[in-house]
């Protein structure tokens, strides 16, 4: 038996095992736009809608838009090394995939628990904030809303004392998307496709109208003084000054997720090395633009104090409502984008996540089920299926400030382990065809551990605590049943 700390599985073995082309693998139906399309969805979405809200409101201020560009280049350090990966590795799992080649069987597998933080979690929180807006829209709309009791987790408390129980609409939305997914990936970026243009449209028009009705004082000071700010969950968070800024990339971070979850699709890809890294480092730069310009807006048109009360749940919306006078058919436009744009982010979260136990399950290191594909569809529609059941948990009964910096902490953590990884693979591996290199590799990837360990700084200790235990969970389970049924451990 090879050791697990140290057995690796060749590209060879890889592409091999994956099935690909193969009447039994996935089918290569998406061009550079699709994975584009498939990224900008990912990325544009609660991160943006609501998560900026919560970063002005606990973290940074104004100052919020430092965070963004902090968090951008992280990403971008990350990023180049997943394009880098998916361009010579063209086959599904993303960063567990490419941790299998590098760094071993151990670490690929803690990589892909890890990643479960970041696909089916990031899907949960997402949901969480569809419930929101749908609430919203449906009292713009004059019709009752869902009940508290029912679109709130029990760890939740009205203003008026009522308490939470279960967030109904969050599964209700997991479970259609689900079943979207089951149908095929090529309809669901088709899907995706006319949600993105529609919701890129609106970004940009609360850009532009937002702009007007700024009001410098809500910029002054711009870097809050460093102090602290309990939520109203009891948790306390550096508030102003660096850590704050640094605090707030964390939280924010989550915006950016998404892609990452193209190269989960590369076993999908018409032409993966060159698509692939269009489709990853494309998605990224038009999301890093207008997120800074968000930031500053958003930031700009309601105080501090509206983010800590009446605006943070449906922030944008209700700051439209309140602040942007003789635009209230904004509000209504906006919340429906939004809506729209929220289930492309849940597809798209999903859609990596099954792809990801797809590639564990060829493996061995998770159970066959995950890897079993429809036989009309080919899609593995069983994977989905039980990950409806795990992100409805999470979904359902935790809060989203609970679920979103997990899901942030998880994918920050993913994302050092693959600048590593690029690293080991230049020094292993030289030869190997790279349709897409990392320039000044030495230099980006050490950066890229850096910004990425100081945003897990900038999240505190309850943030890593929840990730060790998670990561404690997933090492029984290693040992318990993966490297016993590893297909590298049977030879």
């Amino acid at each position: 038996m090879a050791n697990v700390f140290t057995r690796t599985k060749s590209i060879d073995r890889l592409m091999a095992d994956s099935g690909a082309g193969g009447e039994s693998g996935l089918k290569r139906t998406l061009g550079a736009w699709s994975l584009i399309g498939l990224g900008i969805g990912a990325i544009i979405g609660a991160g943006l809608f609501v998560r900026t809200a919560a970063a002005i409101a606990e973290r940074a201020g104004p100052s919020v838009t430092l965070a963004f560009i902090v968090a951008g280049i992280g990403c971008a350090f990350a990023g180049l090394c997943y394009a880098e990966f998916a361009s010579m590795i063209p086959i599904a799992g993303s960063a567990y995939t490419y941790s299998y080649t590098t760094m071993g069987e151990l670490i690929a597998w803690i990589i892909g628990w890890d990643l479960v933080l970041e696909y089916a979690v990031g899907a949960a929180t997402v949901a969480i904030a569809w419930s929101q807006y749908l609430n919203n829209l449906l009292g713009i709309l004059g019709i009752s809303t869902v009940p508290y009791q029912w679109s709130h987790s029990a760890f939740e408390v009205s203003t008026s004392g009522v308490h939470g129980i279960m967030n109904i609409p969050a599964v209700v939305i997991l479970g259609l998307l689900s079943l979207v997914l089951v149908r095929g990936t090529q309809e669901s970026a088709l899907l995706n496709g006319i949600i993105v243009i529609t919701k890129v449209c609106i970004v940009m028009m609360v850009i532009a109208i937002g702009w007007g009705f700024m009001v410098p004082a809500n910029h002054v000071p711009y870097i809050p003084e460093a102090s602290t700010f309990t939520t109203a969950q009891g948790v306390t968070h550096a508030y102003g000054g660096i850590m704050g800024v640094l605090g707030a990339a964390g939280v924010v971070f989550f915006a950016y997720i998404g892609f990452d979850a193209v190269s989960t699709a590369a076993q999908e890809a018409k032409n993966p090395s060159r698509d692939m890294p269009i489709g990853i480092l494309g998605s990224l730069v038009i999301c890093t633009i207008l997120y800074v310009l968000f930031a500053h807006v958003l930031s700009g048109v309601a105080s501090v104090e509206f983010f800590r009360g009446a605006g943070g749940e449906a922030s944008v919306a209700k700051a439209i409502e309140t602040y942007f006078i003789g635009y209230g058919w904004l509000a209504k436009f906006v919340t429906v984008a939004i809506l729209a744009g929220f289930s492309s982010v849940i597809l798209v979260m999903l859609l990596g996540q099954s792809r990801v136990f797809y590639s564990m399950s060829r493996d061995g290191l998770v159970p066959k089920i995950f890897s079993d594909t429809h036989p009309k569809f080919r899609t593995p529609w069983k994977s989905n299926l039980l990950f409806f059941g795990f992100t409805s948990l999470f979904a359902g009964f935790l809060p989203d400030s609970i679920v979103g910096e997990m899901t942030s902490i998880g994918t920050l953590f993913a994302f050092i382990l693959v600048c590593i990884g690029i690293l080991i693979l230049r020094k292993k591996r030289p030869e190997l065809e790279r349709a897409f290199r990392v320039p000044a590799v030495s230099i980006v990837a050490p950066l890229g551990v850096i910004t990425c360990g100081a945003m897990i700084y900038g999240l505190g200790w309850t943030n890593w605590l929840r990730l060790g235990v998670w990561l404690g969970i997933g090492m029984i389970v290693y040992f318990g049943y993966s490297q016993k049924h590893s297909l590298l451990n049977k030879g």
